[in-house]
């Protein structure tokens, strides 16, 4: 990834020289990834000097990857962070780097990158002019082909070995190969074509996996850029045990980064996991009961619980560290504690929530909208014959358990039992004597008779009541 990945298109500083490169037009450091590689943030940029200040005549440089070099600034030029110069080779030549840092805090790198002062003696011969920069963008347009063409050749010759980037030098007079190979490789006949092929100086450089995925780039497993292509710098040995001490399952395919070693990022917290870790016993994987021996089956770290299981058990059984301790040590006096039971210790139990404060907006319980608010019934009324009976709009409803209480349906002589009684009943009603109309007590009014009125009496009513 080059300059040209900028958003605003474009390299920095490929276009347009000056103390302002173009394409990002952020001096060179911008965010997207392309040209912030391995970047250094100088704080020291806004403070003012003091006025007999001699700033640092050593300036850091970036080239192509996550190479990194120091130069002195003999011409005293006044240098920003992203600008391109011309600077001393190893070899004879010039090459083109950008410079990433300069003043006081390249002191403080070449501390960090045990550099003493005296070592650092290549040069800046000049800020890169118009011609410099035509040269190197065409060197670089020249790295993708010239590295399928030799990665040709070394297949033709049957090499073990794996060409994954091509460096051409600034002059565009020479052209570095970086290959990965499992041991060792015999490439003198690789480098006598490539150099009658290319027609430039050519040099081979091994490098390891890590190297390789730092110099391409890519993105992790995490979602964001490699970090041993954007900040890392030392890569450190990475071994099974820090994924064993964090509790992780040992799967290859999964702690495996895309360089095919372990990830660089199992280092980063496993001090935290080894401070943990002094508070629970390690050495712990039984514990002896009168029901049978419980096997430890998981450990939480942070919350010091260990989780116990019997064989052939589903559940696990989880206990303190302070706890674990003291059946060991039952174990070791030769007494069997009589089962494993968790009891809750007081920290995780939940306490009551006392507000410092007027709880406004809890007031009111936040399910009180979930339970529906149910019609009141009405009254049922009882009529003569001391049945209740139900309103209008409220049918009375039977539950399950009424309807199973009401038991058996009756059958064919059973309802021919019940007409025949209703019969008889009707038939009483009809023997018994009627109450002469003069027995009415005081005060009460006659019932009045009905007039039904058909089709026939309508018609004579309307007759009666035409004039004669």
């Amino acid at each position: 990834m080059g300059c040209g990945s900028c958003s605003s298109g474009g390299g920095c500083g490929s276009k347009t020289l000056g103390t302002v490169p173009a394409g990002c037009n952020n001096n060179g450091t911008c965010m997207t990834s392309g040209c912030n590689k391995l970047d250094v943030y100088d704080w020291l940029t806004d403070m003012d000097l003091p006025s007999n200040y001699k700033p640092f005549d050593i300036v850091e440089v970036r080239f192509k990857g996550s190479k990194k070099e120091f130069f002195v600034n003999t011409e005293n030029l006044y240098l920003e962070m992203g600008e391109m110069v011309a600077v001393e080779p190893s070899t004879g030549g010039y090459d083109i780097g950008h410079v990433s840092l300069t003043g006081e805090l390249v002191r403080l790198q070449l501390k960090k990158n045990r550099v003493k002062m005296e070592d650092v003696v290549k040069k800046i011969y000049r800020k890169a002019n118009e011609k410099d920069v035509e040269k190197y963008n065409a060197a670089k347009e020249l790295e993708w082909e010239t590295m399928h063409r030799a990665r040709k050749l070394a297949l033709d010759l049957g090499l073990s070995m794996k060409i994954s980037d091509v460096d051409y030098q600034g002059d565009k007079t020479k052209a570095t190969f970086y290959y990965t190979a499992e041991g060792r490789v015999d490439f003198r006949e690789l480098i006598k074509r490539m150099a009658e092929s290319f027609r430039i100086r050519i040099e081979m450089r091994q490098i390891g996996m890590r190297q390789e995925a730092s110099r391409l780039g890519g993105i992790g497993s995490c979602g964001r850029e490699l970090c041993c292509s954007t900040w890392l710098t030392d890569f450190k040995t990475v071994s099974t045990s820090a994924a064993r001490y964090q509790n992780l399952s040992l799967n290859t395919l999964k702690l495996a980064g895309q360089c095919g070693k372990l990830k660089c990022c199992l280092n980063y917290e496993l001090d935290s996991y080894m401070d943990a870790l002094k508070d629970i016993p390690t050495d712990i994987d039984r514990i002896d009961t009168e029901i049978g021996m419980a096997y430890l089956q998981k450990t939480d770290i942070f919350k010091k619980t260990m989780w116990f299981s019997y064989p052939k058990a589903e559940n696990w059984i989880p206990l303190t560290v302070d706890k674990v301790r003291e059946f060991v040590q039952m174990n070791k006096g030769g007494q069997k504690p009589a089962e494993l039971v968790y009891v809750e210790p007081e920290e995780t139990k939940a306490k009551p929530i006392n507000y410092d404060y007027e709880n406004v907006v809890g007031q009111d319980s936040l399910t009180r909208l979930d339970d529906r608010n149910k019609k009141k019934r009405r009254p049922k009324k009882k009529t003569s014959s001391g049945k209740p009976t139900a309103e209008a709009g409220n049918r009375p409803t039977e539950n399950r358990e009424s309807r199973d209480n009401r038991g058996p349906k009756p059958t064919r002589q059973h309802n021919k039992e019940n007409r025949n009684n209703a019969d008889n009943s009707q038939k009483a009603e009809q023997t018994r004597p009627k109450q002469a109309s003069g027995d009415l007590p005081e005060g009460a009014n006659k019932p009045k008779p009905k007039r039904r009125f058909n089709n026939r009496n309508r018609g004579e009513r309307k007759n009666n009541d035409k004039p004669e």
